[in-house]
């Protein structure tokens, strides 16, 4: 058969399959429930809108369910008026962005099932039933196609995003929230209607993607993936790779402060203090003697590392990350904090300190230098004291942070 015949006979099948399509085709008007909602968001999409259109149409018509096709639409081109013509429900985000286009729409889909992916014909809309089975199945709470456990067409996606941007993002996405996915960031969804009232999305832009998954890990819902084929777009790419990849990383971070904050610190305070520990003993391993600079050198690090965990602690409480800090430390300091008791300790670290280096002071001024005590145990002392200061601002600071929030 020529590639004419094979482009003819697909032509058919998706006139024909419109047809049957359009029998549970729902509009706004309809009195019909949609059991499936169909979100699309568009942005110049002319070239692709009818196909993507055509192929849900498809998928329809093999379900066999009531089903709304939602176009979220912020183009300037005749993508809406396309849209409309086949059957769609055409919104109008009254602010920019690829995340708030996709909240517009959820909010006016009526389905028990949502199934979303770009109008670009990227996705293979014919593949719903694929990723809608678990769902409906109960097996999944979300079901993803996966790009990268399937096949991606030549020309559909950048080298740098397949071997690097994918992989890394999802890698960082699986570490921080546990979401155990192959591809992280493929647009291609179907999810319960349940499972999406059960997330707090709040993004406006292409982090939005990462926010769903990063929910979705942190409620416990269940994501399953199927593999799928990734085609080459029509019309202009929208996606900037290192600002909206940047986007992503830190969303990432800043909703998982024990990956941003707590685990930096534990590895900057327990170097700082072997460091210290090592100069107090005056070892020498292997013909290196660990002096006075390893001394100052463990006392920055300790001291980093000390202010950067306190910021774990204060980012606990004025903020509300997806990933709330779990360390013991940080979850007791959070429920049993009391200002009183931070400061003391402080104050009490600090007098410490400054006891000593006051001896040290006074034994200066009466006998001279020649008296004074080993740098090293003075520089430990100001370490002491830099530390109980910190201590006892930062228990203020925790203290008004707790009473407005």
């Amino acid at each position: 058969m020529t590639i004419q015949a094979n482009q003819a006979n697909q032509t058919n099948k998706q006139g024909i399959a419109a047809k049957t399509a359009d029998e549970f085709l729902v509009t706004p008007e309809s009195d019909v429930t949609p059991v499936l909602s169909v979100v699309m968001p568009t942005l110049n999409e002319e070239k692709g809108i009818v196909e993507c259109i055509d192929r849900i149409k498809t998928a329809v018509s093999e379900l066999r369910v009531p089903t709304e096709i939602i176009v979220s639409d912020s183009s300037t081109d005749a993508t809406p008026e396309l849209a409309r013509e086949r059957g769609a429900t055409v919104v109008t985000p009254d602010e920019p962005g690829y995340g708030y286009a996709y909240r517009c729409a959820f909010n006016k889909a009526r389905g028990e099932y949502i199934a979303m992916g770009d109008a670009d014909t990227t996705y293979d809309f014919e593949m719903i039933p694929q990723l809608l089975n678990p769902v409906q199945n109960g097996d999944a709470d979300i079901c993803m196609g996966s790009r990268l456990e399937g096949e991606i067409r030549d020309g559909s996606m950048p080298t740098l995003h397949k071997y690097v941007g994918n992989p890394l993002l999802t890698r960082f996405l699986n570490t921080f929230y546990g979401a155990g996915v192959s591809d992280a960031h493929s647009g291609f969804r179907v999810f319960t209607k349940d499972a999406l009232e059960t997330l707090e999305l709040e993004t406006t832009g292409m982090e939005f993607a990462s926010e769903m998954i990063m929910e979705a890990g942190a409620n416990d819902l269940t994501i399953e993936e199927v593999p799928i084929i990734y085609h080459e777009r029509e019309g202009e790419e929208t996606l900037d790779s290192f600002s909206d990849g940047w986007r992503h990383v830190r969303f990432m971070l800043v909703n998982a402060p024990d990956y941003l904050f707590s685990y930096p610190a534990l590895l900057l305070v327990s170097a700082g203090a072997i460091l210290m520990s090592l100069s107090v003993a005056q070892l020498s391993v292997g013909g290196v003697n660990f002096g006075i600079q390893t001394m100052v050198g463990g006392s920055l690090l300790a001291i980093v590392g000390y202010q950067v965990w306190t910021l774990a602690l204060f980012s606990s409480i004025a903020a509300n990350p997806i990933n709330k800090p779990d360390g013991v430390l940080v979850g007791m300091i959070r429920e049993q904090f009391q200002l009183e008791h931070g400061a003391s300790i402080g104050i009490l670290a600090a007098a410490v300190g400054l006891l000593y280096l006051g001896s040290v002071f006074g034994q200066w001024l009466l006998v001279g230098e020649a008296a004074l005590p080993s740098a090293t145990a003075t520089l430990l002392a100001s370490t002491v004291v830099v530390l109980g200061l910190q201590t006892v601002f930062g228990s203020f600071f925790m203290s008004m942070l707790g009473d407005s929030s």
